[in-house]
């Protein structure tokens, strides 16, 4: 027909290299609209190609059939063969089970004898910061998501402050014109003049069109990445030069065979206006500079950074349940398969950032972040601490494992400290109050080097599904050996190991048998001065004047 069409005359030919001209251009600039559907095909080739060959070979069996009850019974062979695959890789989920396993094969464990020294705790959750932070903008704006970055050597919650997706307008014609960036050692944040940092970025996650930072990064994509890449989270952070950037998370698909995801470097966008030239750029090529994950370590502002999107270390951690064996996650085993325990009151779930020193643990380690997951047992009913896992908050290639089974340490898991913390302080009202985010602190006290989990109680206003933030919240520390609630002053963290040996020492003293000077290394000797009994020292004295006479 289109042959027919063209050999009509002239304009027909006009018409059709017009239209032609159109869908080629509308195919250019908008592939970050069907790019999802790219990734789609990229994602479940293999099952795809599956089905394809079933219904192909299928229809060639019922065509070739004469006899109509043959007909019928080969095709409804057919399409029972499409449904029972897809029950098999969907619906029991052997599909995410096989990538999971993909993701296990890829991994560069390395497990550790000693788990590391945490450091430089953060001391408010991650929804506290996001409220604090909304009640210092305007009805207009909203806050990024925020992210745990290291700034100048201190790790900051940094955030973007940009137009809000209910203003269309503002979405389309404002820039982000600053950045929060405060301490998370902080007990009490402030998101004034001295923590809003200047800075335009004309790429921002709430704007839109070409602005929005996923469309931007798409359309930098060359025909391959569009197959291969995803953007996910965006982090705001200083680069080599000391200027503030956004830097967007890649997650790279690998393997034809139930492809998975892995870290696929950093796109990295620089601050400048919105102008002609650059609505250009944007609509044309898109924005940012590349970085691809073997080439991250070459920029020092990206390595004991966070840039590791939290899609990827989950399901690392996830996978951490073949460590017994491809079999062992299965109904009939379980002996060793564990999962990533989300509790439903806290709604920031795991990985915790977490800064921890790694000197003399693992010679190929770094001191910096890490994505932190406490592992427990399949079961429901089980709530015991089974692995600690340390994900390179940079994407590095190794991933640190720490397993408290196999020692027999027998500690309570992260599933369990919501009650014990609620049962050391029973005055509260829990129906309002709630202990989130059960991150690790790690110390050596008393001649041992101890594992604690730390959290921050966090308000739940009536009718409210957000955690209220609070300028100087309550803090407690679980030993989750012992099992006892140790509640710290957020204000004095260099008195934390103090407050913890006062009220735990006496139990590890009588327990494992420990001296004084093991527990209390720090407290001084009383001087004891020998008193005479005078009663006595007369009675001698009067014994010696008999003797003399």
């Amino acid at each position: 027909m289109l042959k027919r069409y063209w050999n009509r005359g002239k304009k027909q030919k006009f018409i059709i290299i017009l239209l032609g001209l159109i869908l080629f251009c509308a195919l250019f600039i908008l592939r970050d609209d069907y790019q999802p559907f790219l990734l789609f095909l990229r994602k479940y080739l293999f099952v795809l190609v599956l089905f394809g060959v079933i219904l192909f070979f299928g229809m060639r069996w019922f065509r070739k059939t004469a006899s109509t009850g043959k007909k019928l019974l080969r095709g409804v062979v057919t399409l029972a063969s499409v449904a029972l695959i897809y029950v098999f890789f969907f619906s029991i989920g052997m599909y995410e089970y096989m990538q999971t396993y993909n993701v296990f094969n890829n991994m560069n464990l390395q497990e550790i004898a000693e788990l590391p020294l945490s450091r430089n705790e953060r001391i408010q959750p991650y929804n506290n910061i996001r409220t604090m932070a909304y009640e210092s903008i305007t009805e207009t704006k909203e806050v990024s998501p925020p992210q745990l970055v290291r700034v100048d050597d201190r790790n900051q919650w940094t955030m973007a402050v940009q137009p809000s997706k209910d203003y269309f307008i503002q979405r389309t014609k404002d820039n982000i014109e600053e950045l929060f960036s405060v301490s998370s050692t902080s007990p009490s944040p402030r998101f004034s003049k001295e923590n809003r940092i200047p800075a335009t970025f004309s790429i921002g996650e709430s704007l839109a069109f070409s602005r929005n930072t996923y469309n931007a990064v798409v359309q930098r994509f060359n025909p391959w990445q569009l197959f291969n890449y995803e953007p996910h989270e965006a982090y705001y952070m200083k680069n080599d030069d000391g200027h503030w950037v956004q830097v967007v998370s890649l997650i790279k698909w690998k393997g034809f065979f139930f492809p998975y995801p892995t870290f696929g470097g950093v796109m990295v966008l620089e601050t400048g206006e919105h102008d002609f030239n650059d609505y250009l750029e944007r609509l044309l090529i898109g924005k940012g500079t590349f970085i691809p994950a073997e080439d991250v370590q070459k920029y020092p502002y990206l390595t004991r950074q966070n840039t590791l999107s939290e899609k990827v270390s989950r399901i690392q951690a996830k996978s951490m349940m073949f460590l017994g064996g491809f079999t062992d996650p299965l109904p009939w085993n379980k002996k060793t398969a564990v999962k990533i325990p989300d509790l439903k009151e806290d709604q920031n779930q795991q990985p915790f950032v977490t800064d921890f020193k790694f000197e003399g643990t693992a010679n190929n380690a770094y001191d910096g972040l890490y994505h932190w997951f406490g592992l427990e047992p399949i079961g429901k009913d089980r709530t015991g601490l089974s692995i600690s896992v340390f994900i390179p908050a940079d994407g590095s290639d190794n991933v640190f494992y720490y397993d408290h089974v196999s020692k027999k340490e027998g500690l309570a898991g992260v599933s369990a400290m919501p009650a014990k913390v609620m049962e050391s302080r029973k005055n509260y009202d829990w129906t309002v109050n709630k202990p989130v985010e059960f991150r690790p602190f790690v110390r050596d006290i008393a001649g041992k080097r101890r594992l604690f989990m730390l959290c921050t109680i966090a308000a739940k206003r009536e009718n409210s599904d957000q955690f209220d933030g609070g300028s100087t919240p309550d803090l407690a520390l679980v030993d989750v050996s012992y099992k006892d609630v140790v509640w710290i002053d957020a204000k004095h963290p260099s008195k934390w190991n103090e407050e913890i040996v006062n009220q735990l020492g006496e139990t590890w003293k009588i327990t494992e048998n420990l001296t004084d000077d093991v527990v209390f290394p720090n407290r001084t000797k009383p001087e004891f001065e020998v008193i005479k009994d005078s009663v006595r020292q007369s009675k001698n004295s009067n014994t010696k004047d008999s003797i003399s006479q």
